[in-house]
C-alpha cells in the first residue's frame, strides 16, 4: 500500500470515529492552491477543519508534533479561502481539531490550535 492509499485508509478510520462522536462530515479532502484540509464538518454549533495525523510509532516522534506553525497558517489561510467560496459568514463560530492515530488508537484534539495568519 502506498502512502496516499494508507492516508486514505487512515482518514476514513477517522471520519467513522467522528461520525459516531457526533460530527455530521460536510466534505473531505478539501484542496485549494493555499493547502489542503482532510475533513470539514459540524460538530456542537460548530464549522470544524480537522487535521488527521497518523503514525505506526513515535520512533520519528508524536504526530500531533506534525501540526507546525507553518502547517497551522496554511490551514487557516485555507479555511478561510473555504468560507469565502462558500458563502459562510465570518462570524460562523468555527475550530480547528486534530485527530491523531497512533497504534490503531484514535484520540480527538477539539479545539487543537487557535487559526493564525
Amino acid at each position: 500500500m502506498n502512502k496516499r492509499e494508507v492516508g486514505s485508509l487512515n482518514e476514513e478510520k477517522a471520519i467513522k470515529y467522528l461520525i459516531v462522536h457526533g460530527y455530521h462530515i460536510i466534505q473531505k479532502n478539501f484542496y485549494c492552491k493555499m493547502g489542503e484540509i482532510d475533513i470539514i464538518a459540524n460538530s456542537e454549533g460548530y464549522l470544524c477543519f480537522i487535521e488527521v495525523k497518523y503514525r505506526t510509532s513515535e520512533v520519528n516522534g508524536n504526530p500531533g508534533e506534525a501540526i507546525t506553525p507553518t502547517k497551522i497558517r496554511r490551514i487557516t489561510r485555507t479555511a478561510q479561502y473555504y468560507m469565502l467560496i462558500n458563502n459562510i459568514p465570518e462570524d460562523t463560530p468555527c475550530r480547528f481539531d486534530v485527530i491523531i492515530i497512533l497504534h490503531n488508537k484514535i484520540t480527538l484534539i477539539e479545539n487543537a490550535f487557535d487559526g493564525i495568519l
